[in-house]
């Protein structure tokens, strides 16, 4: 998806999706129009429909992103938003996209956050092409935001509090930190998503804090489109952990 705070023009191309219109993301930038991660049959109905000028018309950035893979990347992250609805695990209009959350060792950037139906949050990452290595490393900076010191000052009713328990553990601050949940789908030239998965797991475990303060589990897109969210189609990890799955509300609660 674009990298950019608001998340209006994501809400409105999943409405669109569901409402089986042209699946196009918009935005209006001074007299021209750019329409991002728009697919062959969108572009052609959008062109036939005459209401979007220039529609038949690809431009570079268009050309660019299909190659860098950033447009596969966003319909995939759409693919799981409309799996995690039709699930009714978590309504389509309750995501966020790319908002940067703030480490002492950078920001973190999830690709997703979502407001699960239960009212609890989760943290979603889609990966097609990155190496295991980058992957470990946005890893450990959910560990790193996990961590980070507390912000401001407090009062006498409350300590200080992180950024995390401010944005998602609620006036009591009971709630755990949200799972992170790593979605791996299909990409060219690249290993199966349950090849992928599994290595993932190897190295995941290798992180200190998952699997006590971290709940962290993995699915693969094709899964998750066919059983839904809420069926059983996530494996935690963990160093303990066997190979099975389980459902979204089965994932064990960070400590």
């Amino acid at each position: 998806m674009p990298r950019q705070q608001g998340t209006d023009h994501v809400r409105r191309a999943l409405r669109n999706l569901l409402a089986e219109s042209p699946a196009l993301v918009g935005r209006t930038h001074r007299k021209q129009q750019s329409y991002w991660y728009c697919t062959s049959a969108g572009l052609a109905e959008a062109a036939e429909s005459g209401e979007l000028a220039g529609a038949g018309r690809t431009t570079g950035k268009r050309i660019a992103a299909s190659k860098t893979g950033l447009r596969e990347h966003g319909l995939a992250l759409v693919d799981a938003v409309v799996a995690f609805h039709e699930a009714e695990a978590a309504h389509f209009a309750d995501w966020q996209v790319e908002v940067a959350h703030p480490t002492p060792a950078g920001n973190l950037v999830p690709d997703g956050v979502v407001l699960l139906a239960n009212g609890t949050s989760a943290f979603v990452e889609i990966d097609r092409t990155m190496s295991y290595a980058r992957l470990v490393a946005k890893l450990e900076r959910y560990d790193a935001y996990r961590n980070a010191p507390a912000s401001g000052r407090g009062n006498a009713a409350r300590a200080p509090r992180s950024h995390w328990q401010e944005t998602y553990s609620g006036p009591s601050m009971n709630r755990p930190f949200p799972p992170v949940l790593f979605v791996f789908a299909p990409a060219q030239r690249r290993a199966a998503p349950a090849t992928r998965e599994a290595a993932f797991l190897e190295r995941a475990r290798q992180v200190s804090s998952v699997d006590y303060r971290l709940t962290v589990a993995t699915t693969t897109l094709p899964l998750l489109t066919l059983h839904g969210a809420d069926g059983p189609v996530w494996r935690v990890v963990g160093k303990g952990r066997g190979e099975d799955r389980c459902s979204l509300a089965a994932l064990p609660k960070a400590r």
